[in-house]
Order: structure tokens, then sequence, then C-alpha cells
């Protein structure tokens, strides 16, 4: 077994309080909602949860087991402590979609209920101004038949016969160090002490059922792709009244035929003639709002960006802020439809001093058009 305080990374000689923000410390980048390891979780655990307590580290520093010689007959040296999980929930509270068990009390076997998980799509649309979504949800909640107590109506529990209400049972093995005695939670009632005279038939004693349900999921102004909501108590029922988890909304923004989102800003193309964005002028263009009025400066090119501000998405919580509206020029390039058209565009051309052939160049060449540039004769 690897030594406790290589893997706290502390030194034997380490104080109480060494060894309490050793733990945190590690605990905080090993955890499985961290993205860490949960077998190098449990492990940090279950060592802390032996240095923290004075005899059972005075016990391993002199036998190498918390138990003392005792415990040194085999089985686990961490056997007593607890429940990892609700260790794990004292320090981190219950995390969304947390991949450990939920806290349960043993003497009275409740546990509260897991966490639920549902994905709702909305519009871009919504997403800016807020909405609600009703949602199906299949998930186990409170048995009505016996109000969740997990025994049939009119009947309640009973003390254990094998451990006789204590929750543990004793067992004497025998080792090299003579006859050990040993304490392990009791296998018939799970360390309650007390089991169900009469389960309740529909639960069969566990004090709830599955069933789908409608929720209504409110939708608050400026939600982002993959933004996860939280309903309290709106997750899985607990076992025998335990309390019920949280059920958490993961929100995806369905893609737009208009605008593409940036954060909070949103982008838009903008297609304008080549004489409109030659002259310049107002343009009406789309927002999540309706149109809006634009002004292109004369010589606009493509590629330019004009920006509309407070035209984007709301900031989720901003208390009003908005982002802005960019939109992206792309100039067309129009092609004559009639003679007039045509004999127009090559006016225009010629007063422009644009080359249309190569018969109408210059016949200078191009070292004569750089000597008139520079006053050269």
């Amino acid at each position: 077994m690897q030594d406790l305080y290589d893997i706290l990374g502390v030194r034997r000689d380490a104080s109480d309080d060494d060894i309490k923000r050793a733990y945190r410390r590690r605990a905080r980048d090993l955890h499985p909602d961290a993205g860490g390891d949960p077998e190098q979780f449990k492990q940090l655990t279950a060592a802390y949860e032996v240095l923290k307590d004075p005899r059972a580290r005075a016990n391993y520093d002199r036998f190498g087991d918390p138990r003392g010689p005792a415990g040194m007959a085999g089985g686990d040296p961490f056997e007593g402590f607890g429940d990892l999980s609700d260790l794990i929930e004292t320090f981190f509270g219950g995390f969304g979609g947390s991949r450990t068990a939920p806290p349960r009390d043993s003497r009275s076997g409740r546990r509260a209920g897991r966490d639920a998980v549902v994905d709702v799509s909305v519009t871009l649309e919504e997403a800016a101004s807020g909405t609600s979504r009703d949602v199906d949800v299949t998930i186990r909640r409170t048995c009505e038949r016996c109000a969740g107590s997990g025994a049939d109506p009119g009947s309640g529990t009973v003390r254990c016969d094998r451990c006789g209400g204590a929750g543990a049972v004793q067992q004497v093995s025998r080792s090299v160090f003579g006859q050990m005695l040993t304490t392990t939670v009791c296998p018939a009632c799970g360390g309650q002490g007390q089991r169900l005279a009469n389960p309740c038939g529909d639960c069969r004693g566990e004090g709830r059922l599955q069933s789908t349900e409608t929720v209504t999921v409110p939708v608050p102004p400026g939600v982002g792709d993959g933004t996860r909501l939280r309903l309290s108590g709106q997750g899985e029922a607990g076992r025998q009244r335990g309390s019920s988890g949280h059920l958490y909304v993961r929100l995806h923004i369905e893609p737009h035929d208009v605008f593409t989102r940036d954060g909070d800003d949103l982008h838009c193309e903008l297609r304008l003639p080549m004489t409109q964005a030659a002259l310049g002028g107002q343009v009406k263009v789309p927002t999540l709002h309706g149109e809006h009025m634009l002004r292109v400066p004369a010589g606009t090119q493509t590629g330019d960006v004009l920006t509309l501000k407070r035209q984007g998405m709301p900031k989720l919580n901003g208390g009003g802020a908005r982002g802005h509206l960019h939109v992206h020029c792309r100039v067309q390039t129009p092609a004559p439809r009639s003679d007039e058209e045509h004999d127009l565009l090559r006016r225009l051309a010629e007063l422009r001093g644009e080359a249309l052939d190569a018969g109408s160049q210059d016949s200078r060449g191009l070292l004569g058009r750089l000597r008139d540039a520079f006053g050269a004769s």
C-alpha cells in the first residue's frame, strides 16, 4: 500500500493544518468534476481520513495500520471511515452532473436522489428574448401509495433480527496474533438497524417509482449554446423520503439563416450593388428585432465591416446590456442588361481612364506613363 503521507504530499511531521491544506489543494485538482482521476481522488480522501484523526494517525505511524495491531489481520485498512461520497458532498457540495454517489443517512436508509440532465433546443430569437419550454422527463418520483416511506400503508419498521438493531455485526477470526474481532455493516439491513415490516407493493420498499412528466423550463434572455440551467429539487426523488436531486437543462442554440454569433455579438453579410457601394446611402439591414437603417459610406469595398451598436444579443444577467451587430459588406459586380447600360459602363470606364481591352491601352506604354507621373520629359 502506498504511504499515506506520500499520497497527500506532506512530511511525516506535518501539522494538522498542513495536512488539511494539502488535502484541499490536491482534492480540487483530482476531483472528478474538475477532470481528475476518480481512483486517485478516493485514495487521497481515504488517506486524509486517516491522517486527520489523531488516534488513527498514531496507529498508522506505529503499526502501519490506522486500526493498530487488530487491523493487521487483513481487510481494508480504511474500513469504518464512512462512505466516501458523504465526504465528497461535505467538501464540494453537490455539483451538477457529479459522478459521485448522492449523500445518504446510513441509519435511516435515506439517500438523496441523483441529479438529472435534459437537452433543450431554442432558436436564436428565443435565446435573445427569453422563452419557456415544456420538456418530458422520465425520472423516479416519490411513490404516491407509501408517500415515499417504502412501507405498505399502515405498517412500519421492525428491528433487524440479524444485528439486533445495532446496524453492525461482529465476526471473530484467527490470525498469528490470536483471535481477532472485526465489525462490519450488517448485510441484512445495510446498517440501518431496522427493516420494513411490509414493503410497499408498488415501489417494493424504494419509496419512489419511475414516471414520465412534463416540466416547464424557463429560458432567460442571453443564454448561449451549452448554457446549463438548474431547477433545484426537480431531479430524482431520494430513496425512502430522501431529498430530491436537481434537474439540469443543457441548452442548444439552433443555427440561424442570417446571423452567426460570437459571444454577445452578431455577424451578418450585406450584399451591395456596385453603384450603391460607390455612391453610398441608406440601406435596410435585418436585426433580431426587425429591419434597421444603416448608412453606407461612399466607396465601400468588399470586406468592409459596418457596426450597429447594441443590436446584438443581450448579456445573460447583464442588466440590459447588449452586444453589437457587425455587418460585413460584399460588393456585387453587375452584368449589363441592355445596350444602354453597356454604353454607360463603358463611358464610366473612359471617364476614369480605365482600359477595357488591350487595343485601347495608352500607346506610349508603361515607360511613357511613368515619365508623365514623375514629370520627366
